[in-house]
């Protein structure tokens, strides 16, 4: 059977409280993808400190420093080599199976490039630490030879797409369709999520979602895979769950246009057991600016 690890981007965002978030963040998830190790090098001290905070099932899998992905490059020098290994270091003291190298769209492997990235992996003592490569340039049968070459897992959206070729692993940083990270999901585009990754047949998944709801996705889809029902995503149900989430931060006036850019990405209950985003409400109301929550909802209401 397939072992699903289910987490988000990094957990300084999920708060309960007092208590220690990490902590609290794994009694919840069985997996978290580190986002700090992208920005900082934190001392050894902190990250070991990190690992006696969950679980010993607990996964961790790190994000590599831009340093190497964004600023040197896969290439044989010195400065790369020196980077791999401080981030094996922490993959070592969090015995985390997966370093994530996330390269820039205006990393482009030609020819040069591949024979410089060829060489750089051939020379990592890797051990027990499997690659993982978001390759965010358009895709070309070259890069997808480096990763096959290399047992290397592409790491995909499959909100927005399928991985190339399938490995033992499927790794998926999860952003959905909008703008940068500016998503949530419904049900429906959950379920498409869990069917791509049941369809790769891999023996681990592992989804890092990085949405603005994005403990609310992942804990959403973790239920769905425990139970085959999703959580609501509000305590109401049509115009009722609607009024709810624009009342959380809708800045008033605002014109249809400014609702549905800044709130429509929101998804909310539209029936007991369906969810839509926001911007399916509010596409029917007529184009005008609106003074307060009560003149949307009434507007709503004449039309649905």
């Amino acid at each position: 059977m397939t072992e699903y690890l289910i987490g988000t981007g990094g957990w300084s965002y999920f708060n309960v409280g007092n208590k220690p978030s990490l902590k609290t963040y794994s009694a919840i998830f069985n997996f978290v993808e580190v986002n700090y190790t992208f920005y900082e090098y934190p001392p050894i001290q902190t990250v070991e400190t990190w690992r006696r905070s969950v679980p010993s099932d607990f996964t961790f899998s790190v994000r590599c420093h831009q340093d190497l992905t964004h600023r040197i490059g896969l290439k044989p020098v010195d400065q790369a080599f020196e980077v791999f290994y401080k981030m094996k270091t922490y993959c070592d003291a969090l015995n985390s199976p997966y370093l994530v190298l996330e390269t820039p769209s205006k990393y482009v492997i030609d020819h040069e490039s591949a024979a410089q990235a060829k060489d750089f992996f051939s020379s990592l003592n890797l051990k027990d630490i499997r690659l993982v490569w978001e390759y965010r340039a358009p895709k070309t049968q070259a890069v997808i030879n480096l990763m096959k070459d290399f047992n290397i897992v592409q790491c995909v959206d499959l909100s927005r797409e399928k991985p190339a070729f399938n490995l033992d692993v499927t790794y998926s940083r999860l952003f959905g369709k909008g703008q940068q990270n500016i998503y949530q999901f419904t049900d429906d585009e959950l379920t498409e999520i869990d069917h791509k990754a049941e369809e790769t047949k891999s023996k681990i998944v592992a989804m890092s979602y990085h949405g603005l709801r994005m403990n609310t996705d992942a804990l959403r889809h973790l239920q769905y895979r425990k139970t085959g029902n999703f959580i609501p995503v509000t305590s109401f149900v049509g115009l009722d769950s609607a009024r709810a989430v624009l009342a959380e931060d809708a800045k008033f006036p605002s014109s249809k246009q400014e609702l549905t850019a800044k709130q429509g990405w929101k998804v909310i209950d539209s029936a007991p057991d369906k969810t839509v985003h926001l911007s399916e409400f509010l596409s029917r109301i007529p184009d005008k600016t609106y003074s307060n929550i009560d003149e949307v909802i009434d507007e709503l209401r004449a039309v649905l």
